[in-house]
């Protein structure tokens, strides 16, 4: 095997031209191995091997640096740059994780997991090395749709204006994670259909040296190209057509469902799939598809991550004018839901937990001080095992600071439905609801709440002495610590289900005072900035002690939310222990 002889991208300078298309399949015959065992992002990879080896072969990394966009389509790079172990052997498949990581390599340098980030980082690199009078090449590598990001066009926009070495390849596969949506790719697939010709040229309206390489899976005109721009002196753009999912069929075929895929998901494409089971994301789609039969003014709303949140093919074929992707963009997707809103529409933005960071300035000033009444689904929310790119651990701290926003935890199917449909058809307030991260729970009795009336708790179970506020997520976790707690201390707690983030049920809590002494609250988010700690606050000048549990400020990289878990004491019998030890305290 001729990886065998690669380990680092010096060894590339020894291969043959054919060597290197020998290499290149090797490589992507390993990544259709490994990621159909682990999971894993598939087309993006498989779609530029012979761009990250012409890379590699044409600059000398890591004195020119590589900043890879996203780095979803890193895997051929560690490959190439002393990690191909995590590929080979089947016992290092997690050694490593699916992004650049500099802690990995000096061949990486950024932690890498957002997107549209990697020109605006290559432009800050190539102007301290302008400003330390330093060599080398600074290589920015941008696709999968990157290039409808805002951050995208002001790195653009500021690269532009450089008067030295920045080389912009840009990965035009003709995909995001779905079918590319927006004006810039109009003028991508002008450019393609013209071999690069066209007299209208986003980038070089911008000041940039254009080149078009047809054959974007050619390790040969790859490599002609990348030498000509080696050492230039000036802002480079390089528009490379590659094929997203090269070289595997069912990939090639179906670009959306093989950008990201779980582990077997080759194994069983040609199986009959089981039928579905009622879930948070199925219920949701179909609550929107029956309410907009009824109501021309409900738009959904997906920054380019229709798989994240259910909205399919036939979900979008379905809603037609009614469903829109702004592209992977979700500045714009707020400030857009505001528009609508004040408009009179009735916009249902559904937005994955870790990339509604990216959006909090348009949350605060375009939605909440403007009060549009916009509802936004916050999928996947909550502790998890996933890489320090995509936690998804941050958005309690996130959203409930803000003024004006309601930001709403179900805990079951009838309460999310009540809470939607409340959302949508109400007009006084930003609203917000955490789509539950958690197997569906249905009680079979439709929820009456009235939710405009403003942060109320829910009394699961009443009790005294101790109180167990199980917020989303956690509520489960509140019963189960309600019930430890009455085996082994004869004490028969209240549990109250919050469902409201952004507010204290001042009433309640005030009443929780007759009879309690202990106060535990529950979030499946970080701590520090959340819902606990507000109770905490409250509390703070009465003599009842408060226990909140959460998760720790750290950026966790895949680590096993059982271990996660322990190490936050989110356990009931690790919560007995505290209590135990408050009470022992108390009485000495």
């Amino acid at each position: 095997m001729i990886l065998d002889k690669i380990n680092s991208p010096k060894d590339l300078q020894k291969l043959s031209n054919d060597e290197m298309k020998e290499l290149a399949q090797e490589m992507r015959k390993l990544i259709i191995k490994k990621v159909n065992e682990t999971g894993g992002h598939m087309g993006p990879n498989l779609g530029i091997v012979e761009a990250t080896i012409a890379i590699h072969k044409v600059f000398n990394s890591p004195i020119d640096k590589i900043v890879f966009d996203v780095s979803h389509q890193c895997y051929p790079h560690k490959m190439l740059t002393g990690r191909k172990e995590g590929f080979i052997n089947p016992s290092k498949y997690y050694l490593f994780t699916g992004y650049t990581a500099p802690e990995e390599s000096e061949h990486d340098i950024f932690k890498i997991g957002h997107t549209s980030t990697s020109i605006s980082l290559a432009a800050g690199l190539a102007k301290a090395r302008d400003l330390k009078n330093e060599k080398g090449n600074i290589i920015a590598l941008i696709g999968d749709g990157s290039l409808s990001g805002g951050e995208a066009f002001e790195g653009l926009d500021n690269a532009a204006t450089l008067t030295s070495n920045i080389i912009i390849i840009v990965n035009d596969n003709d995909m995001s994670i779905a079918e590319n949506e927006g004006g810039l790719y109009k003028n991508l697939k002008l450019l393609r259909e013209t071999k690069g010709k066209a007299e209208l040229n986003f980038f070089k309206s911008l000041g940039f040296e254009y080149l078009y390489v047809e054959e974007g899976n050619s390790i040969e005109k790859l490599i002609e190209t990348f030498e000509k721009v080696k050492d230039t002196n000036h802002p480079t753009v390089i528009h490379i057509k590659t094929l997203k999912g090269c070289g595997l069929k069912e990939a090639e075929e179906n670009k959306e469902m093989f950008h990201w895929i779980v582990p077997h998901a080759l194994d069983n494409f040609y199986k009959t799939p089981a039928a579905e089971k009622e879930n948070y994301t199925n219920i949701t789609t179909n609550y929107i598809l029956n309410e907009a039969k009824k109501d021309p003014s409900i738009v959904a709303i997906t920054p380019a991550t229709p798989g994240v949140c259910g909205f399919n093919k036939h979900f979008r074929e379905t809603l037609k004018n009614q469903y829109i992707d702004v592209g992977i963009a979700e500045e714009h997707a707020i400030a857009f839901a505001s528009g609508l809103a004040k408009n009179g529409a009735k916009p249902i933005l559904a937005v994955m937990s870790s990339f509604i960071q990216r959006a909090y300035d348009q949350i605060s000033q375009d939605l909440c001080l403007n009060n549009s009444p916009a509802t936004i689904l916050v999928y996947w929310s909550g502790l998890s095992n996933a890489d320090a790119t995509h936690l998804t651990c941050f958005d309690i701290p996130l959203l409930s600071n803000i003024p004006n926003l309601v930001y709403l935890a179900p805990t079951n199917k009838e309460e999310y439905l009540a809470m939607l449909d409340w959302s949508v058809k109400q007009n006084q307030y930003s609203t917000a609801i955490r789509v539950p991260n958690i197997e569906l729970v249905s009680t079979g009795i439709d929820d009456k709440t009235d939710y405009s009336i403003l942060n109320k708790y829910k009394i699961e179970q009443n009790g005294e002495e101790i109180a167990i506020l199980g917020l989303g997520n956690f509520l489960p976790l509140a019963f189960k610590t309600a019930k430890k707690i009455e085996e082994n201390l004869n004490i028969k707690p209240t549990v109250i289900n919050p469902r409201f983030i952004t507010g204290l049920d001042i009433e309640l809590l005030n009443k929780l005072k007759e009879n309690h002494k202990l106060i535990i609250t529950l979030e499946d988010g970080i701590l520090s900035g959340g819902f606990g700690e507000k109770i905490a606050s409250f509390y703070g000048p009465s003599d009842i002690k408060v226990l909140n549990y959460g998760g720790k400020k750290e950026f966790t990289d895949r680590i096993s939310i059982e271990k996660i878990y322990q190490n936050c004491r989110l356990d009931e019998n690790l919560i007995l222990q505290d209590i135990n030890s408050i009470i022992n305290l108390c009485n000495a």
